[in-house]
Formats: C-alpha cells, structure tokens, sequence
C-alpha cells in the first residue's frame, strides 16, 4: 500500500502558489485493507475515503473505460493491480497529472509520466492522452485553468482535440449542474475573460451558451464604447469584475447584462434600443436552463434591466431617483443594490480608455438609498391609520416621504466646480 499526493495540490506548490486542498491516491489496496485502518467511505461512483484523523480525501488508484456519451458515461475498475501511472493518465491536464510519493524510503520523489514538470515551465494547458476527448467537462476545466493560469497556453494540439469533440456532439451532452459548477468557478478566476476566449476558440461557447457567443462582431457606438465590438466589450467588463473582486453574483450579472445587444435588427445597429428588456427576457432563458442559484439570477436581473438607468441616474429628478430605487428593490434589499451598483460600475468601466475613470453613480445612489431609508415609515403609516387611511394610500404617503428625503438630500450636495 503506497499513498501519493496528486493533482492540483502538486502543481500549485511546484509554481510556488498557496496549496488549499490535497487529493490523495492509494495504490496497492482494497477497500477492506483501507476501512481496517479505519477510514471512512464516501465514495459513491469508486472507493474513496476520508482519512480517520485529517478527513481528507483518499481515492483508490483507478482506471475508466467509456460507455457512454457525456461525462457520466463511464465504467471505473479499481483494484490492487492499477498502476499509479494508470491512475495519472485518466486525468485532464499534464501539469496535474503529476504525483509525490509521502512515505516509505521514496518519500518526496516526484513522479512525472507525462512531463507536467515540462509544461508547468513552459507554461502549457495540453491533456495527457486521447482519452481526454472521452470527458466533454475537461473542454470546461481547460478554459478555467487558463482564466486562473494566465501566463498559460493550450496546446495546439489540445485545442484540435476540444475542437473535434465540440464538432463530434460531446459538448451537447454536457449536463447544466456541471456546465454552471465550472463556469461558476470560472467566473472567479484571475482573468474570467479567458475561460470564454478559449470556450469560443474551440466552439464550445455556441453551444453552451449561444446568448453570449453571439455578441462578438456586434458594433456599438464608438462615442462610448471606444472598443466597438460588443464581445470586447463584454470581455473587459468580466476582467473588470475580477479586478474589483467582485462577488460571483455581480460577475454573473456582467456576464449577461448585455445579452440583448445580441439580437438588436441590423438596420438600428450601432444603437441598441431597448436592448435591456431583451437582456433580461434571455437572461432568464439562460438561468432556467443551466440552473442558476437564485442570488445570481436576481442580481443580474436588476442589472440588466436597469444598469442604463444607473448609469444616467446623475441627469435624474429626487422623484425619478426613488422610482428607480423602487425597481430595484433597494430598500427591502441594500446589499443587493450595492451589487448592483457595483456590476454597473464594472460595465462603465469596462470600456476601452475608461479603465481607470471614477464612477460616481455608485457612492451617489449609495447616498440616495440612505436618504430614502432615513424616512420613518412606521410613524408614517400610524399617522396615516389615525385618519383612517390604508393600504395604497399609506404607501403613496411613504413614497412622497422619500421622494422629499432625496430631493432635500440633493439641496444639500455642494455645487459642481466651475469650468476653467
């Protein structure tokens, strides 16, 4: 019985990066050897097994042979007899593909079949062997690692094989819990731009998410998009995101607040007229279909919906100002507002040129919701009561309270400078 530390624990310590979680393999063992030393199983499609002290994860040395389309279809053997460079060539990459032995008097050895010490110094995304086509969710993890590796390359020759996947209908087998998992973690990587320039280099992005890959060769108006192209745009928004480190529920919001410029008539382009109600209606499309958990669906609702009205929200009157708190639900919901305030923020800044500008609608709006919540709608609605007023009429009374709040908040602000 040999135990090795694998994956991704392996290549983050030899690139110097923080090491999170380690995986674990176990060669030479059965189950029974492995719960007679007391560990625990877990494991539902092959062994694995939780450490009786630490609780980390050791997985049986394991080989998979496909049965089927998609990432399910799969038949794993594990027993005594597999090898660890077996175990290692059924993984996706090279650079995690590499194993060091803990004990015994080879402790500390690196084993290295398939040259991933090679490609984490070259600085290359390139799967280990042809039965990397047989996983359409490795076309997924190799687009994330190069969000997260940013300095890396795909392979030429892994690129061709994503392509023939793509091209063979893998990627159409790909079910949506998994699909929203790696675009999820994707989304929060180092530069998310990345993971759907190479989804779209190799076709998986037409098929995963249509809405999105359709957005490139859109022009918009040069005057405020000096970038032009909507999928540029769209790509700085996301790396935008990431440089704010906004949460996944803003960077979800980037991704789909444009999703409507995608289907403006050609005979209206580069203007994009009521191109957030359409973003909004494909943007539930495409919450429904990949599942999308409620908090990020909600918050890029809003942003679609509204982010044009963020955005010119300095031109606007107190009332119209609380009309728009109103739509978004910032009072019953403040801490989503602030998302949303940060995800139109991402969206102005990330344009061409536009990088580093100041955004001041945010800690303005910011400013407006703490003048609409200063009203007292408790004593409001119990004066209301006592002349027998109810239901409509109260909440017109709140609404005029507030609207009152921001305009004498705005009679407050000091002037904008003078020209020079």
């Amino acid at each position: 019985m040999q135990i090795y530390m694998v994956g991704g624990a392996v290549r983050d310590q030899l690139l110097g990066r923080p090491v999170n979680d380690h995986d674990w393999v176990v060669v030479g063992a059965t189950p029974e050897q492995m719960l007679a030393q007391g560990y625990l199983p877990v494991g539902r499609d092959f062994p694995v097994f939780l450490h009786p002290a630490t609780r980390e994860e050791y997985a049986l040395a394991r080989t998979e042979r496909k049965s089927g389309r998609g990432y399910r279809g799969f038949v794993v053997q594990s027993s005594p007899d597999v090898t660890l460079e077996e175990d290692l060539s059924r993984r996706d990459l090279t650079i995690n593909s590499i194993a060091v032995s803990v004990d015994g008097i080879s402790a500390g050895a690196i084993f290295d079949p398939y040259h991933g010490v090679r490609d984490l110094n070259a600085r290359v995304l390139r799967h280990v062997t042809d039965a990397f086509r047989e996983d359409p969710v490795r076309i997924l993890r190799v687009a994330r690692f190069a969000a997260r590796f940013t300095d890396f390359t795909v392979a030429p020759e892994t690129m061709q094989l994503m392509r023939e996947m793509v091209e063979h209908g893998e990627a159409d087998h790909l079910v949506a819990e998994r699909v929203w998992q790696e675009l999820a973690r994707g989304l929060m990587e180092a530069k998310p731009s990345r993971m759907f320039e190479v989804l779209r280099d190799c076709g998986a992005l037409q098929v995963l998410l249509p809405e999105v890959a359709r957005l490139w060769g859109v022009p918009q108006r040069a005057d405020y998009h000096p970038e032009v192209d909507t999928g540029v745009h769209l790509m700085m928004v996301l790396n935008m995101a990431a440089r704010l480190q906004a949460p996944l529920t803003v960077r979800f919001a980037c991704l789909a607040h444009d999703l409507g410029k995608g289907t403006t008539p050609a005979h209206v382009l580069p203007r994009h007229i009521g191109h957030e109600e359409r973003s909004a209606a494909l943007l539930a499309g495409v919450a429904e279909r990949l599942r999308v958990p409620v908090d990020c669906r909600e918050t890029a609702e809003v942003v679609a919906r509204e982010h044009g009205h963020v955005h010119r929200s300095g031109d606007l009157s107190a009332a119209a100002l609380v009309r728009l708190l109103e739509r978004c639900d910032a009072l019953r919901k403040p801490a989503r507002f602030a998302e949303v305030l940060l995800a139109c923020e991402c969206d102005a800044r990330g344009r061409l040129g536009f990088e580093d500008a100041p955004y001041p609608q945010r800690p303005r709006l910011l400013a407006v919701l703490a003048a609409a919540q200063s009203v007292v709608t408790r004593d409001i609605a119990a004066q209301a009561a006592a002349r027998g007023q109810t239901g409509p009429q109260v909440g017109a009374l709140i609404h005029n309270a507030r609207v009152q709040a921001v305009a004498l908040w705005a009679q407050e602000q000091p002037s904008p400078p003078a020209p020079q």
